[in-house]
């Protein structure tokens, strides 16, 4: 079987990296994909899906150097499902329901321009192997 999934957003909050106990790196981000629509009667319809992603190794490293929130990025990967097959489903603050589709990265892929830090994006991440 083969699954991979492809999306292009923007970041909705800097990346965190952190390392597990064995040393290796890994970065949490999410990225929220926006889908607007004009409607039958001419009002404007929007829903934004958002991805929780997480980048392991040198890719973790430069996600995390190199992305700030609202960067534009293609993202590919592969959904990461809860122990039943489904995303991971919860309660918001105001009581309607949620879910969160998590994303193990394969690729990332720097859209748009750099924010005014100056700092400059490194050329396209390459695939790597994730550990799981």
């Amino acid at each position: 079987m083969f699954c991979k999934l492809i999306f292009v957003g923007n970041l909705g909050d800097d990346p965190i990296m952190r390392y597990v106990p064995d040393g290796t790196p890994v970065t949490n981000f999410s990225v929220a994909v926006n889908r607007r629509w004009n409607n039958a009667d001419g009002s404007q319809g929007e829903e934004t899906l958002w991805f929780r992603c997480t980048a392991w190794r040198k890719t973790a490293e430069v996600v995390n150097q190199y992305l700030s929130k609202g960067r534009q990025v293609l993202v590919e990967g592969r959904l990461r499902p809860d122990e039943n097959g489904n995303p991971r489903v919860f309660t918001r603050n105001d009581g309607s329901a949620g879910a969160a589709y998590e994303v193990t990265v394969e690729t990332v892929k720097f859209l748009g321009s750099p924010p005014n830090n100056g700092a400059q994006a490194p050329a396209p991440i390459a695939e790597e192997e994730v550990p799981f």
